[in-house]
């Protein structure tokens, strides 16, 4: 196994260190943006509760709030939305979407749902009874919820790496072995219903976990006949790090990489409005033919028939087709080499966020940003609303208000992390927006010292960071 610690010059990618590049592709449509002043921002600030997630898109330039469903198709994915069969039943690009998943992921059964969190709500239906605890490599927090919601109480077993925004750790999105060791021998791993394992893992900044630790966890796993399910949203991108971090993997494709991968799983949620560069979809895979047999039989009652699930065939097409498109190393390359981009910029003035750069955005460190703030004057989020006021840039808060409060206790959760994403959607901007982005972090960077923090003025009963709204302190 190699060193997987990597300097601040590495995170710009060797495509960076000697001759400039340009993305695989050319643009055939434009969306105009709005541009807005500073008083326009003040105002639809203020309207919006401070939270970036309630802004109207028409008000935002620069739209970095997420990678989920904001992705540019391809020409061959708008032609193939023209041959939606939109049968109820038995639709053609049902067959094509599984039989795709089956040849790119391993999986040998398909359940289509709306998006990720509706196969996020089957799997913790099917698996979890009262009184479970599942395992992860830190928490996300629709995933999480689901499985509250189910009767499980989560644990975090990822390695101590990835709570620590300096680490140049190439793995953070790891599993530490001891912590699920431990797990298992205090509750028993009848207690157990699967281990959740995320591909690359979001909160912790889209940090990868290697194969040679999902592996291990197999190998752990399997003597106690636990499960594991990925959340493979990212999965591609997890397989570009291991290309370039681990031995043996250099002069693989990616596409033999992923596979390899999933097969140390015994299935997967997918939101299809990531890595398969949709709007729109998702599904839960299994090589458990009861589980299927289970999630076949609730899909009726959540989302819709078995052979769409909420999706209309036009929208599997698309998925199917942007899954082989998404597998091309050139692709991976730029789409990941942008967001280092933008990173190798900040990392220059100075700017902290989480290193190594991840694969879907960079997460800016929002206490060392305000360390004149509490965590509970909401630092990251107010950092999100003080980006947009300076330049009409949307990113999203990822700290105290997405942990949400403990299930039993009420209590708030205090994450380690208080993160500011800033989310890179896929064949959307230019490297002239990077630069712009760029520039706006710096000025806000430069303006620290005088910013105050933010109260919570409302705040509702599930995910808050949606909708919850808060006011100047």
């Amino acid at each position: 196994m190699t060193d997987h610690t990597y300097t601040s010059l590495h995170t710009m990618g060797q495509q960076l260190d000697r001759r400039s590049w340009a993305e695989p592709y050319k643009i055939k449509a434009v969306e105009p943006l709005h541009m807005t002043t500073r008083a326009q921002r003040d105002a639809a600030m203020v309207a919006a509760g401070y939270n970036t997630f309630l802004l109207p898109s028409r008000d935002v330039y620069i739209d970095l709030l997420t990678d989920s469903g904001t992705n540019a198709m391809s020409d061959r994915q708008w032609a193939g939305m023209m041959l939606g069969d939109e049968a109820y039943a038995g639709s053609e690009n049902f067959y094509h979407l599984e039989q795709t998943v089956a040849e790119c992921y391993g999986y040998k059964h398909l359940v289509p749902t709306h998006q990720g969190r509706g196969a996020e709500n089957i799997l913790s239906q099917a698996l979890i009874s009262e009184g479970d605890h599942v395992p992860g490599n830190m928490y996300f927090t629709t995933t999480r919820l689901h499985q509250e919601r189910a009767g499980a109480t989560f644990h975090d077993v990822i390695v101590d790496a990835a709570h620590d925004t300096s680490s140049l750790d190439g793995f953070k999105g790891n599993v530490d072995l001891a912590k699920l060791q431990a797990l298992i021998d205090e509750v028993g791993a009848d207690k157990i219903p699967y281990v959740c394992v995320a591909a690359t893992v979001n909160m912790a900044g889209g940090q990868p976990i290697s194969m040679a630790n999902v592996k291990a966890v197999r190998e752990l796993t399997a003597t106690y006949g636990i499960p594991i399910y990925l959340d493979a949203t990212r999965a591609m991108e997890n397989a570009m790090f291991i290309q370039e971090r681990e031995e043996g993997y250099r002069d693989k494709p990616i596409a033999e990489i992923l596979l390899e991968f999933c097969s140390y799983s015994d299935g997967a949620t997918m939101s299809g409005k990531k890595d398969p560069l949709v709007n729109i979809g998702g599904w839960l895979s299994t090589n458990d033919p009861e589980v299927f047999e289970a999630a076949r039989n609730m899909v009726v009652v959540y989302e819709g028939l078995h052979t769409y699930g909420g999706m209309a065939g036009r929208d599997m097409e698309a998925m199917a087709i942007g899954i082989r498109e998404a597998l091309s190393d050139d692709y991976m390359r730029s789409r990941i080499g942008q967001v280092r981009y933008l990173g190798s910029l900040l990392d220059q003035w100075g700017v902290p966020f989480v290193k190594p750069v991840g694969g879907h955005g960079i997460f800016l460190d929002a206490r060392a940003f305000y360390p004149q703030l509490t965590q509970e004057q909401f630092p990251a989020q107010t950092l999100a609303a003080e980006l947009y006021l300076d330049s009409g840039i949307r990113a999203m808060e990822r700290g105290i208000v997405s942990a949400g409060r403990d299930a039993l206790t009420g209590e708030n959760h205090h994450p380690r992390l208080e993160l500011t994403r800033l989310t890179i959607p896929r064949r959307v901007y230019t490297q002239a927006h990077m630069d712009v982005v760029a520039e706006s972090v710096k000025a806000c960077f430069e303006t620290r010292e005088s910013v105050r923090g933010l109260r919570m003025v409302y705040e509702p009963q599930y995910l808050r960071f949606f909708q919850a709204r808060f006011e100047r302190l």
